[in-house]
């Protein structure tokens, strides 16, 4: 029996695409002539801070988008200003360390119409520890950490819509309801896609009380719960259906197969780096925070649409 002939897609907004992608190489997209540099008035106790939190991001975002060091940092960064035709006074590398621990970084994203559909999914990031070719040489190192990014996607735009940071020990299910509480409560959401890890009660709950609907494949071996909440019928909906039908017809029908969309989001996370640089945790999660919404800008500057043709 002969197999099918592959599938075949097809880019229709390549024109756009392609603009966006000279784009996303332009200094002045990232450089707002309208922020706050200077940081407004406290009028509390102590020494006020010179530069806003604005500022300051932009900075990060300058280090991560072009992988430099502090003080390379502040020397581009001047760079630009100057050729901007801007006196604005730049921070140091100590400030800017400093202040890299406590700023809160905001992730810009756009909001989708209608129901909120998610794809969750997470990786983990090198912090210490030797290269791929030093492990394939002699073997996994003793003092090699990982931290894990949990990621929930806006389906619709391509946005990271929450984030969390956490140590390598911590697991997927439990951080899922902590990723539904940074979405708006305003904000319906539709359905919750995540692989079999998520299959737990703590999950189905969460998006049961979001007013969502969980497309989460049942894990191997998996048995029927007792139906004492909604979450626990519509999981036990999912488990008869998956027998019925068996587990590839459900993800076809279910459009489970859309998750792929965050594990490249993870690919492109990575682009800027392997490795985080950082030791501390909370310097760390600025980082990541920083490449997020780096990565939501280039969204927005445009997207390629394909569609299958064959």
């Amino acid at each position: 029996m002969s197999k099918p002939a592959p599938a075949r897609y097809r880019t229709t907004t390549w024109s756009s695409y392609n603009a966006a992608l000279r784009r996303r190489g332009s200094l002045l997209v990232w450089l707002d002539l309208e922020m706050e540099w200077l940081a407004p008035a406290s009028h509390r106790a102590g020494r006020p801070q010179t530069f806003s939190d604005a500022a300051i991001q932009f900075c990060l975002s300058i280090k991560v988008l072009f992988g430099l060091a502090l003080r390379q940092t502040i020397g581009m960064v001047a760079s630009l200003l100057e050729l901007a035709g801007l006196d604005w006074p730049v921070p140091d590398y100590s400030t800017l360390c400093r202040r890299q621990k406590t700023v809160t970084i905001q992730v810009p994203f756009r909001r989708s119409h209608g129901n909120l559909n998610l794809l969750v999914d997470s990786t983990g990031v090198k912090m210490r520890g030797d290269g791929e070719w030093q492990v394939r040489k002699h073997g996994p190192g003793r003092r090699r950490q990982w931290r894990k990014v949990h990621l929930a996607m806006d389906a619709a735009t391509g946005d990271i819509r929450a984030v969390e940071f956490t140590p390598s020990r911590e697991g997927d299910s439990p951080v899922l309801p902590g990723l539904l509480a940074q979405i708006p409560v305003d904000q319906p959401i539709g359905t919750v896609t995540g692989d079999g890890a998520y299959d737990t009660r703590t999950c189905h709950t969460a998006i049961s009380d979001r007013g969502g609907t969980a497309v989460i494949p049942i894990r191997r071996n998996g048995r029927a719960w007792k139906e004492d909440c909604p979450a626990a019928k519509a999981r036990n909906e999912t488990l008869r259906a998956t027998q019925r039908f068996g587990r590839a017809l459900w993800k076809r029908l279910t459009g489970y197969h859309a998750r792929s969309r965050i594990e490249a989001q993870m690919r492109r996370l990575k682009s800027f780096g392997e490795r985080i640089a950082l030791r501390d945790p909370d310097r760390q999660a600025a980082e990541i925070h920083t490449r997020i919404a780096l990565m939501n800008r280039f969204s927005a500057l445009g997207r390629a649409e394909i569609t299958r043709v064959a």
